[in-house]
């Protein structure tokens, strides 16, 4: 799930395009077999740039110690430890991917998210990929232009009225319970796609991703009914101020969590 019109993992490389100062520049990371990670750019901004994409200098060890025997968490934990979420160049690209990835296939999400960043932003000639999209572009656009790209008239209408109440990289020195909130209010967006703002715009791990199918599928299973996307948030509530990153595990590791033992 790494590679989107502005990125692409292949060979053991990822390679994306950043917007520095004005211009495109391709950045490159791969990993040594020792565990470090090498970052090559030509400017320190987007080292830096890449370094918050990949969550290189976030320390995860209370998380992991603090859930090691979790119930539901100690199994992905041992088998994943070290997974860090992936995060998109722009506050705007994160808000995108949540309003694209509502009520429907990750496949099918991923494929409107690359129409609409490859109709809106420059392509970078010598590697084919774009850079993340900005709340100005993204809030030039119509509801009728981004129904033409694949996204609904109603989570267009909601994504072009937050993107034209400003740059949302403001949203980097607000509380993240003011911008839950904030798109919790509103219509057509909801919890889950705060958590997808907050986990890969924001880089922040105390919101989850609440209301997921795959957290609706887990807590049918372990409660034996029929579960509403907000019911899951009480999953994900033990977890605190790791319940974004408690989602990252649960779901990548979810062949792993023990719903039988867990009922």
């Amino acid at each position: 799930m790494s590679g989107d019109a502005t990125r692409r993992f292949h060979d053991g490389r990822y390679e994306s395009v950043l917007r520095i100062d004005g211009r495109l520049e391709r950045v490159l990371a791969w990993q040594r077999s020792d565990g470090t990670i090498v970052v090559h750019a030509e400017s320190d901004a987007a080292v830096d740039a890449l370094r918050f994409q990949l969550a290189l200098d976030d320390d995860h060890s209370d998380f992991c110690e603090r859930f090691r025997d979790d119930r539901l968490l100690s199994e992905p934990l041992r088998r994943l430890r070290g997974l860090r979420p992936l995060r998109v160049g722009t506050v705007a690209q994160s808000l995108l991917r949540a309003v694209c990835g509502q009520l429907i296939t990750a496949r099918e999400a991923r494929q409107i998210e690359r129409r609409v960043i490859r109709a809106l932003t420059p392509r970078d000639p010598a590697t084919g990929l774009h850079p993340a999209p900005t709340s100005a572009e993204l809030g030039a656009l119509s509801p009728a232009r981004l129904r033409s790209l694949g996204l609904g008239t109603r989570r267009g209408s909601a994504l072009v009225r937050v993107c034209r109440s400003g740059d949302l990289e403001r949203w980097k020195s607000a509380p993240t319970a003011a911008i839950v909130q904030r798109i919790c209010r509103e219509a057509g967006l909801g919890p889950w796609s705060a958590g997808v703002v907050a986990l890969e715009g924001l880089g922040r791990y105390e919101h989850g991703l609440v209301g997921d199918l795959g957290f609706v599928k887990m807590c049918s299973a372990m409660w034996g009914r029929p579960v509403d996307g907000a019911e899951t948030a009480a999953l994900l509530a033990p977890y605190g101020e790791w319940q974004g990153l408690a989602s990252v595990y649960l779901l990548a590791g979810r062949a792993f969590v023990p719903l039988a033992a867990a009922a």
